[in-house]
C-alpha cells in the first residue's frame, strides 16, 4: 500500500529555516543537541524555533552518547515530540525519559541491521544512515541501499546523502515510511536553502507518484 513519505529536516539552526520547511510540508524539525557538531543548538535556541512552528510540526531532539543529566535537562525543557539517539545507548537509556524515540542504525559498520534493531524493540522507527558506528551523520555520503533487508519489519527513515537528485528513486525502490535530511538542503553545515527545500519536497511528491511496479523486487 502506498502512503505519503514523512520528511524531517534535521540539523535546524534557524527560525526562518524551520518555518520555510513547516510551510513545505515537513512533519518534524530535528533539533541537534550534540555539542561537537556544527549544528548543535542550545535549548533557548531551541526554544524560540520550537515556538515559531505551526501546528502539527513535530520537533526531534537528537542525542550521541550524552550524558543523561544534559538528556533530563533537553527533556523537561524543550518537551521534544520524539528524541532521536545516534549513538551507542542501551534500549534502557532511550526508554527512560517517557518520550517516543527513534534509534538511528550505523549502517557504516552494521552488517545485520534487523538484528541490531530488535534490541530496541520499543522504538517508534530506524533511522538508517551512512555513518559508522559512534559518530553523527550529516555527512552527505549514502550508503549500499541493497544492505537494507526486504522485509525489515519496522517503520523505516531513510537518511545519508539524501537530496533533490536522488531522494525520488529511494522513495520508488524502497519505500520507507521517512526520509531524513540535513546536508542535502545546506548552503553551510546547519545553514539550509529555501530552493533545495523547495527542490527536495518536489522530489518527494515525484517519488510518491511512482507506482508501486517501480518498487524494488530485490
Amino acid at each position: 500500500m502506498k502512503h505519503r513519505t514523512r520528511v524531517k529536516i534535521c540539523g535546524i539552526t534557524r527560525i526562518e529555516d524551520a518555518r520555510h520547511a513547516a510551510d513545505r510540508g515537513a512533519d518534524s524539525i530535528g533539533l541537534v543537541f550534540h555539542n561537537p557538531s556544527p549544528r548543535s543548538i542550545e535549548i533557548e535556541q531551541a526554544l524560540e524555533i520550537r515556538r515559531a512552528l505551526p501546528p502539527f510540526v513535530t520537533v526531534t531532539a537528537l542525542f550521541l552518547d550524552e550524558t543523561e543529566d544534559w538528556i533530563a535537562q533537553v527533556v523537561h525543557r524543550l518537551r521534544p515530540d520524539c528524541l532521536q539517539f545516534h549513538g551507542n545507548e542501551p534500549s534502557e537509556v532511550c526508554e527512560a525519559w517517557g518520550t517516543p524515540y527513534i534509534k538511528s542504525i550505523p549502517m557504516g559498520s552494521i552488517e545485520e541491521p534487523r538484528a541490531y534493531a530488535q534490541q530496541y524493540e520499543s522504538a517508534q522507527g530506524f533511522l538508517l544512515d551512512s555513518n559508522v558506528a559512534g559518530r553523527l551523520g550529516g555527512s552527505g555520503d549514502t550508503f549500499d541501499w541493497s544492505k537494507i533487508p526486504v522485509s525489515f519489519g519496522y517503520p523505516l527513515l531513510l537518511a545519508g546523502g539524501i537530496n533533490a537528485s536522488n531522494v525520488a528513486d529511494a522513495i520508488a525502490r524502497l519505500r520507507p515510511w521517512g526520509v531524513d535530511v540535513s546536508s542535502g538542503v545546506e548552503v553551510s553545515k546547519g545553514v539550509k536553502s529555501a530552493d533545495l527545500m523547495d527542490q527536495l519536497f518536489d522530489e518527494v511528491k515525484r517519488g510518491d507518484s511512482y507506482d508501486e511496479t517501480h518498487k524494488r523486487n530485490d
